[in-house]
């Protein structure tokens, strides 16, 4: 068990960080990228957020949105398996699961299959107008969600960091 413990402050650290860069990325879309491509012609921006959603799969973006969800659930195990001994336990377990679901889960639920219908338009297309003028809505509106669950998990990681090493 002490590998647990001693694993325990880097994956909340790692987790912490996770959540407030990706609750920056979000935030980025949610108040600006999303208003500019909005402003172009939308043949233009749907072939850019076209190109967007092809660049972000990328390594480095995977790691840190989807490692952090890793380091998440693994968190989420070990304050359900150390309720009693874990200082911040519900910290740990109540940002764990805003992350795995918030995020992650809108993420893989709302926003991708969005970004997959997206995709197969031809941007100058009158079908791709359509699309675009409901994507920016819907597409908006679940990344405001995700951007709320990210920075809200990154308080509560950092609360329950902050906890542990009190102790």
């Amino acid at each position: 068990m002490a590998i647990v413990h001693n694993l325990r402050f880097p994956l909340m650290l790692f987790a912490a960080i996770g959540c407030g860069l990706i609750a920056g990325v979000f935030f980025a879309f949610s108040t600006f990228v999303m208003k500019a491509l909005a402003q172009q012609p939308s043949a233009q921006g749907i072939a850019t957020m076209q190109s967007i959603n092809i660049t972000a799969i990328n390594p480095w973006f995977m790691v840190a949105l989807f490692g952090t969800g890793v380091a998440c659930f693994f968190l989420a195990i070990a304050s359900l398996s150390k309720w009693q001994q874990l200082g911040g336990a519900v910290y740990l377990l109540v940002g764990s699961l805003l992350y795995l679901v918030g995020t992650v889960g809108v993420t893989i639920a709302f926003n991708v299959p969005l970004n997959d219908a997206l995709a197969i338009v031809k941007p100058d297309s009158p079908e791709g107008a359509n699309l675009w003028v409901k994507y920016l809505t819907n597409w908006t509106i679940w990344n405001h969600v995700r951007t709320i669950a990210a920075l809200a998990a990154a308080a509560l990681l950092t609360i329950a960091l902050c906890n542990q090493t009190v102790q």
